[in-house]
């Protein structure tokens, strides 16, 4: 067992990463809010012979869809697929060109095509509303760390939000291909990308790098090649990332946190220390990856539409599908590079 639970209790009890509840709360109404509609089809997605060329971040629709679910596939994740050509996506391709051999840079070129279509399997397929999927309980989480502090767990707070981290998704792509669709009861058939991944098996002299410059977080063999990449959120000017070389220390699934407002430079005066329950909507996601730098880890976050994007007080987070992905990678002793 990897797992020691001084790492669920007291191993992300003093972190330095991005607690900020007014701005979750001010941004959790995007996780189903409305925005410029999206072309998406199943068909269109599911066919091989649409190759266009992507490039530049205004792209956005069924092919573009094709290749993130392809490409998260390939463990080369875009972190959550929402059929627009972002920078995460963009980044995505980069890596996946370049270790393929591509002199593509950041596009989507018939080479990377070729190569992504290798994986022969539909991005799109049709699944069923099973029992656990609406069932709940879901409820609206306050946005006061005292009040959350007093629930028994921060779940989902809907349907859909648990079915976009399943098949690591946005909830506006999940409403553009089941339009009309209420994801309310079970039995109904609805459209959703298929990212079950290959699964990696765990290797010894596996390391990980986490670059702040390429936003990303890479699981790499003994030999250096790339085994997964994952975009990520590193470090922010009063919190920068820990440059330099550590250790993982262990891995705790499904962590409380404990919020010390002392560590915080962003605190709010009259702040108390408070433990938060574990649940997907944890500020550290569903695992925490400790680092032999103190108050440092590996995470996932409640927001994964903010990945790549904003920054945290110095820690490193993934989306939660990532992250549990990335801990059943590494084991104590496990080298982590963190470089900007």
């Amino acid at each position: 067992m990897r797992t020691d639970q001084r790492f669920l209790q007291t191993g992300v009890s003093f972190l330095l990463f991005a607690l900020t509840l007014q701005a979750d709360a001010a941004t959790r109404p995007g996780k189903a809010a409305g925005a410029q509609p999206l072309a998406l089809g199943a068909v269109a997605a599911n066919d091989p012979a649409k190759r266009p060329r992507l490039a530049g971040t205004g792209a956005s629709g069924s092919s573009v869809l094709r290749a993130q679910v392809l490409l998260d596939r390939a463990h080369f994740s875009p972190g959550e697929i929402d059929g627009r050509f972002g920078g995460n996506t963009r980044r995505a391709v980069a890596a996946f060109n370049e270790v393929r051999g591509i002199e593509a840079g950041d596009r989507v070129e018939a080479k990377t095509w070729a190569e992504l279509n290798r994986d022969t399997a539909p991005v799109v397929v049709p699944y069923v509303l099973a029992p656990g999927d609406v069932a709940g309980p879901f409820e609206i989480l306050p946005a006061g760390i005292p009040e959350r502090a007093r629930l028994a767990a921060l779940g989902f707070e809907s349907p859909i939000e648990g079915l976009g981290e399943r098949f690591h998704s946005s909830a506006r792509l999940l409403l553009a291909l089941n339009p009309g669709v209420v994801f309310d009861r079970e039995g109904i058939e609805i459209l959703v990308p298929n990212v079950e991944r290959a699964p990696l098996a765990e290797a010894a002299g596996l390391s990980v790098r986490v670059s702040e410059k390429d936003h990303s977080v890479v699981a790499l063999a003994s030999d250096g090649s790339v085994r997964a990449r994952y975009p990520a959120t590193v470090g922010s000017e009063h919190d920068p990332l820990p440059v330099g070389e550590w250790k993982i220390n262990g891995v705790g699934w499904n962590p409380t946190f404990l919020y010390n407002p002392a560590l915080f430079w962003d605190s709010e005066p009259g702040d108390e220390k408070a433990r938060l329950p574990a649940g997907p909507n944890n500020p550290v996601g569903v695992v925490w990856i400790d680092l032999s730098k103190p108050h440092y880890g590996i995470h996932g976050t409640p927001e994964p539409s903010t990945i790549g994007g904003t920054t945290s007080h110095g820690c490193i987070r993934l989306t939660n599908w990532d992250a549990l992905e990335l801990s059943h990678l590494v084991s104590p002793g496990t080298p982590a590079l963190l470089v900007k």
